[in-house]
């Protein structure tokens, strides 16, 4: 199972998104506050996101309780940001894995980055644009991910299949 993070996520469509995509996936949600949203069983509910009882989601006051309550992530760590070194197609992801996202405005924190260097991977693109959406970034991530771990508990074949 991976766990996907979303440090400071600022904007809740993003987060509905991404939570969608762990329902379809089985990956758990870990958000980091600030958020710039309510997840309040009430919010949840008004946005009509009748899939979030799919998901696991975790909530942390701050990348410090985050990894007090996770302290193998420290080892599982991948990082997506637009300043990394290597593309993530040179990663190999494991079962597990915790995939790191920034907040939309500003990404993850430069002292975070400097701190996992050696696990910050990129999308590639152009350089004159500035990044991906945040929830598309993270299904790419996601998907390479699983497709990496041999899409573990993860249904291969649609209904057309004979």
């Amino acid at each position: 199972m991976l766990n996907i993070v979303l440090v400071e996520p600022e904007i809740p469509q993003n987060c509905g998104n991404i939570a969608r995509t762990c329902a379809a996936t089985g990956s758990r949600l870990h958000l980091i506050r600030p958020l710039g949203f309510d997840i309040s069983d009430k919010a949840v509910k008004r946005a009509g996101l009748d899939y979030w009882h799919l998901v696991e989601v975790f909530d942390y006051e701050n990348l410090e309780e985050f990894f007090r309550r996770n302290p193998a992530a420290a080892d599982r760590a991948w990082l997506a940001t637009t300043k990394a070194p290597r593309a993530y197609c040179e990663a190999t992801f494991s079962d597990g894995d915790f995939l790191f996202f920034g907040k939309e405005t500003a990404g993850l924190p430069e002292d975070f980055r400097r701190r996992f260097y050696h696990r910050c991977i990129r999308l590639p693109m152009r350089s004159d644009a500035r990044s991906l959406n945040l929830s598309n970034s993270v299904a790419i991530l996601t998907y390479e991910a699983l497709r990496q771990t041999g899409f573990p508990g993860l249904t291969g074949v649609g209904e057309m299949a004979e």
